[in-house]
């Protein structure tokens, strides 16, 4: 798997607009071999390098789609105000069209989450199975939308690198912040590789997006929800929204908002005990 720490890409797919969103394909690094696809969005100030450590255990469980999202990672950044959910959506719309793949299972890490609900309204015929990981369905609260546009114009005044370094540790659990102090430092990383123009343009996306419980609700594949049990950024009652016979909740302990990182392995574990129970949905 070749990569430059920042992003895991090995493939990049230019739309009719002129940008580009790069991705990692199993198929291209030879390691699909089944017809399931399986697609994996990272969180905000991330990058495909996010899942870095999942990957290797989810090998044989289907073709592996890993986007940069737009402004992150490898991919570019249009020069709009406002990357809106929607946006992100069309993104990945075109990308799975690009690369003939439909019916896809659709993994969402926070910011990946939104996007995925985004997706599942508009293009729910494009969908075998959805997951949460770390996120919700909610809208942000009056207090976090302030705290976008504070996030929105710090990036834009003073870069990318002091709001990387201060997020940062928020998204582990307390626990971890200092005995994964190496996994702390690789995310940091990642995030320094994100356009801070992108980000703000991002920020400004998750204010701005819609309550999707009743999508979440009513979509009619089956559906995993993991959350962490120490997440200071999406507490586990937020990503808990629905129940019902074709959804799975997990709650993982020790694991604040990083579990891809904090214990790649569980998660790893969960999302392939749910692809096994759901392989012929």
């Amino acid at each position: 798997m070749t990569t430059d720490h920042r992003s895991i890409a090995n493939q990049a797919f230019t739309m009719t607009n002129g940008q580009k969103i790069a991705y990692y394909d199993s198929k291209s690094a030879g390691t699909a071999n089944s017809d399931r696809v399986i697609v994996l969005l990272h969180g905000f100030c991330g990058s495909s390098a996010y899942w870095e450590q999942v990957l290797p255990q989810l090998e044989g469980a289907g073709r592996l789609i890993v986007p940069d999202l737009r402004g992150h990672g490898r991919s570019t950044s249009p020069g709009q105000p406002i990357y809106a959910m929607e946006d992100f959506a069309s993104d990945l719309r075109l990308l799975l069209e690009h690369l003939n793949a439909d019916a896809v299972t659709l993994f969402g890490h926070s910011l990946g989450g939104y996007a995925s609900l985004a997706f599942a309204e508009l293009y729910p015929d494009k969908l075998a199975a959805f997951g949460l990981v770390h996120s919700t369905a909610k809208p942000d609260s009056e207090e976090a939308k302030g705290n976008r546009e504070k996030a929105a114009h710090a990036l834009r005044t003073e870069g990318i690198a002091p709001f990387v370094e201060g997020l940062v540790p928020k998204l582990f659990a307390p626990s971890h912040r200092e005995s994964m102090s190496g996994q702390v430092k690789s995310i940091i990383d990642i995030g320094l590789g994100t356009d801070a123009e992108g980000a703000a343009a991002t920020a400004l996306g998750m204010k701005a997006r819609l309550d999707r419980t009743g999508v979440l609700d009513g979509l009619s594949v089956p559906r995993l929800l993991v959350a962490g049990a120490e997440d200071g950024v999406i507490p586990p009652a937020n990503t808990f929204t629905t129940d019902g016979p074709q959804v799975t909740q997990s709650l993982l302990e020790d694991c604040g908002h990083m579990s891809m990182v904090e214990a790649p392995e569980r998660l790893a574990a969960e999302l392939l005990a749910f692809l096994d129970a759901n392989k012929h949905k």
